[in-house]
């Protein structure tokens, strides 16, 4: 009997792992009505791609929520005060154009599907949240000092419809405002003041 070397062994056991995984498949799809199935589903996967044009480079991903994500899972940077300008929403593609002196320039070439919310202006451990329908979505810091905003302030978030996002666009914020009882009210108006 001839032993199998390292080599050989592992080969035999790729083969098995494989095979056993060609099983499952087949198990899973032939179970596809059953409600544990959709965990399984792998999310669907957003097409990035990257090509050139002349000595430009352009590059298209989506947003994340603070960067864009190219292909093969590459972050590149947005600039924060782009993204609150533009109210870029997680899921956004948008279009990387890098110039032959290396300056960037992105612009959004397909909005997700959105909704508004209205929530709250939260801070969680020094990062600004927008609590709203029972979940917290992070906004950018830039949006929060553009719009002068303040914890308690009510603010206008956009979203995707989905509702799967960690990240959220402000809108608008609405400041906070005490009520203050008007000044004039409490003024004893007599009549001879009035001749």
């Amino acid at each position: 009997m001839q032993t199998e070397s390292p080599l050989e062994k592992a080969l035999r056991l790729v083969e098995n792992a494989e095979a056993a995984l060609k099983a499952a498949r087949l198990l899973l799809k032939e179970e596809s009505e059953a409600p544990f199935t959709k965990v399984l589903k792998k999310p669907e996967k957003k097409e990035s791609i990257s090509y050139q044009q002349g000595e430009t480079q352009i590059i298209e991903g989506y947003f994340d929520g603070q960067n864009m994500i190219g292909p093969n899972d590459k972050i590149f940077p947005v600039p924060a005060n782009y993204a609150s300008k533009s109210k870029l929403v997680e899921g956004d593609k948008l279009k990387l154009t890098i110039m032959p002196n290396g300056s960037f320039i992105y612009k959004q070439i397909s909005p997700v599907e959105r909704q508004t919310l209205k929530g709250t202006l939260i801070k969680e451990e020094g990062q600004f949240l927008v609590a709203a329908n029972g979940k917290n979505y992070h906004v950018l810091l830039a949006s929060v000092t553009y719009y002068k905003g303040n914890i308690g302030d009510e603010v206008t978030l956009i979203v995707p419809n989905d509702g799967n996002s960690q990240w959220g666009a402000i809108e608008a914020i609405i400041p906070h405002v005490e009520r203050h009882t008007d000044a004039l009210s409490e003024i004893e108006v007599k009549d001879e003041d009035l001749f």
